[in-house]
């Protein structure tokens, strides 16, 4: 209810602005040891069922936040006070760089999804990096670290599709201490001509590569490839067959869409809105005929983190139903408010 409440006040303001706002002021509150101890008490949830060994790590619960929420690792303490199991941060790419022009983050209430073509803002690897570090080192001074983080890499606007291996593989390298796992994205539809490279030719050469890499070392990182919704049959066939020919170790699907049909909100707005990537509740249907897809023709043999759509516990639990191994939330987190994780928790522990 209170959430509700707040809801209906910040989404009076500018969708960027509020979150930088809110992701802050949690930050301060987080700050001050007792006021941590109260959002803890009300927004964490621990139940033995929840845990999940993947990948070779383990996750205190399957729930976490997607790609694009925390692009700088600038809130991983306030995150990991809400509760989730896991949060990837990123896009990461190997110079800073502004995105697109704002505004480009958008509400549709009557949807329940956001609009976005932020266009991969970030502060660069060498930035990110350094944060990352000084994560580490507070978490093992406080003897905590429950917080699984996921690496997502990506390219430059400027650095052209044949030469973008050579920017995950910076990204890949600078991070590998840094993170638990990585996700390559090769989905988004906000820098131009990105998704061309999710053709299985320009894919492999991008993911064999950092294999031979991830496998120079003493031991290997999770290499997981983030696909968009709107790929046909044909190329998520080759998105499997290149997963085993590579050895991924997983798949996060999916990414935002492209996609405008059967939304609510009036057309109009839709075009004055203008290009991005759709999230939400419209995107829960496309992602589940994604992920359905790609355990049924892989023999249910690739794990897939679920994403899109995931607002409720009913929600992640159709995912888990079709064999997702984990699931994330965005989108839900923003209509849902704070207790998110521990809502889809209890529904999931029973």
């Amino acid at each position: 209810m209170f959430y509700s409440a707040a809801r209906k006040l910040l989404f009076a303001f500018d969708p960027e602005d509020v979150h930088y706002f809110s992701m802050n002021a949690l930050k301060t509150a987080s700050s001050i040891p007792l006021t941590r101890n109260i959002i803890q008490q009300s927004f964490q949830y621990e139940h033995p069922s929840l845990h999940k060994n993947i990948f070779g790590l383990t996750f205190k619960n399957p729930v976490g936040l997607g790609a694009g929420f925390d692009k700088n690792a600038l809130y991983l303490r306030e995150l990991e006070t809400l509760g989730f199991g896991f949060v990837e941060i990123g896009t990461v790419t190997p110079k800073a760089q502004p995105g697109n022009d704002k505004p480009r983050l958008f509400r549709l209430p009557n949807d329940k999804a956001l609009i976005n073509r932020m266009g991969f803002n970030n502060d660069g690897v060498g930035a990110v990096r350094k944060r990352l570090e000084d994560w580490k080192i507070r978490s093992s001074q406080l003897a905590v670290h429950s917080l699984i983080i996921g690496g997502n890499i990506g390219k430059n606007k400027i650095t052209p599709n044949e030469d973008a291996w050579k920017d995950y593989e910076i990204c890949f390298k600078e991070l590998f201490d840094c993170v638990d796992y990585f996700v390559v994205n090769v989905s988004s539809p906000n820098t131009p001509g990105l998704r061309e490279l999710q053709e299985k030719d320009s894919l492999k050469k991008i993911l064999a590569h950092l294999q031979i890499i991830n496998h120079s070392y003493s031991t290997q990182k999770p290499l997981l490839l983030k696909i968009a919704p709107d790929l046909n049959q044909s190329q998520l066939d080759d998105i499997i067959s290149l997963a085993f020919e590579v050895q991924l170790d997983g798949i996060v699907a999916t990414n935002t869409t492209i996609d405008r049909d059967n939304l609510i909100t009036d057309k109009s707005m839709i075009e004055k809105i203008g290009a991005g990537g759709l999230s939400g509740k419209p995107v829960f249907k496309k992602s589940n005929g994604v992920l359905n897809y790609l355990i049924s023709n892989s023999g249910n043999k690739i794990p897939v983190i679920a994403s899109g759509g995931i607002f409720t516990g009913e929600d992640a639990k159709a995912k888990f139903d079709m064999g997702a191994v984990l699931v994330q939330v965005w989108t839900g987190f923003i209509y849902e408010g704070p207790s998110i994780v521990k809502r889809i928790g209890k529904y999931l522990a029973g």
